[in-house]
């Protein structure tokens, strides 16, 4: 069930992130969460999108471009939701390397995007305690 998240690899130059977002819209590809690290000279864009797999197909002419599967689980979006999970992955040793979120407007539950070190281990061990784990169909339609 993990979801495929396309990685943009940009310069920090003006207007590389805008490039990268016109080619998606003018493919009718559409944004559902993002993420930006930066250091000084690039950055790392991080998304879900609605077709990954073409995503990737019409970026790659113009940036490095990634697929990775990550996780996508459902909290509650109130305090201590997401610290529930985390709690959990941290008492079974699992490192999660990053993480971002947004909240479904359907549902009002915050969805919380993880790569972790283990995801496969981390989706079994959340879901078996009752964490929601996204199907990715679900998260792409979104």
């Amino acid at each position: 069930m993990q979801v495929k998240q396309v990685s943009v690899f940009l310069e920090n130059k003006e207007g590389r992130l805008q490039k990268a977002l016109k080619i998606l819209a003018q493919n009718n590809i559409d944004i559902k969460a993002l993420s930006i690290a930066d250091t000084s000279e690039f950055g790392i864009l991080r998304m879900i999108v609605s077709n990954p797999d073409d995503a990737k197909k019409v970026l790659e002419d113009e940036f490095a471009v990634s697929l990775a599967d990550v996780l996508a689980i459902e909290v509650e979006d109130q305090p201590g939701g997401l610290e529930g999970a985390l709690d959990v992955l941290t008492k079974e040793s699992i490192n999660v390397e990053y993480i971002y979120a947004f909240v479904d407007k359907k549902t009002n539950k915050a969805l919380v995007v993880l790569k972790t070190d283990d995801n496969q281990l981390a989706q079994d061990i959340l879901g078996g305690i009752g964490f929601s784990i996204v199907k990715s169909e679900d998260v792409y339609s979104l």
